[in-house]
């Protein structure tokens, strides 16, 4: 006798889909948001550092190239006459007040023909701001030349420049430094710049001229 089997009508177990919960999504979202607000924070703080860096060496670049050419020039000064003073009738071979100064010295090549040249350094207020210029002015002989261009800034956007003299005199005592240096017929023992920009003081420049003499004390007459 053949038996016939009937299908089971168990109901046959299924597997279960295994997923994520919304709130592990939102925890993972979550995180997710978080590490990459680090990590942008992290490169925007790099990118300041590096940025302030560039600007610090910038300034340092531009303290060393003027304060150089600055000393170089005034260090050169050479007492030539390049005038007459119309009051006292003395020779001019150096003037300088708290803004500006003149005296002659030889050029470099790099600059011009080279030769004697009236160095003129002068400052110019616009706009809040100070900026440094330097002319040269050619002599041949005894006659100054002159100018073929306007002066050109040598250094801008400072907040301020100012220009003092001191003498030794023939006892080798040092006098004070002077905002406005008097005998025109004679070099300043030495020539200081102190320049300011946003960012604070530069550090101070204090220049020995090579050819100056001494210079008695009673030509010193206004204090700085």
């Amino acid at each position: 006798m053949i038996v016939s089997r009937q299908p089971s009508l168990r109901p046959v177990p299924q597997r279960r889909v295994e997923g994520f919960t919304l709130l592990e999504v939102l925890l993972a979202v979550s995180l997710l948001a978080a590490a990459l607000a680090l990590a942008f924070g992290i490169l925007r703080a790099a990118g300041a550092t590096v940025e302030r860096g560039e600007l610090i060496a910038a300034r340092n670049e531009r303290i060393r190239a003027v304060s150089g050419f600055l000393r170089q020039r005034i260090a050169g000064a050479q007492g030539a006459v390049y005038g007459l003073d119309s009051d006292s009738g003395r020779s001019l071979r150096f003037e300088g007040d708290a803004g500006s100064m003149r005296f002659v010295a030889d050029l470099p090549d790099y600059l011009g023909r080279g030769g004697p040249y009236l160095h003129e350094f002068t400052t110019r207020h616009a706009d809040g701001k100070e900026a440094l210029l330097v002319d040269f002015r050619m002599i041949q002989g005894d006659e100054l030349l002159e100018a073929t261009r306007p002066p050109e800034p040598l250094t801008q956007d400072l907040a301020d420049v100012e220009f003092a003299y001191r003498a030794i005199d023939v006892t080798g005592e040092t006098g004070p430094w002077l905002s406005h240096w008097t005998v025109v017929d004679a070099l300043p023992q030495q020539v200081r710049v102190r320049i300011r920009d946003g960012k604070g003081a530069w550090p101070d420049m204090v220049v020995t001229l090579k050819m100056a003499p001494p210079v008695p004390k009673a030509g010193q007459e206004d204090g700085a």
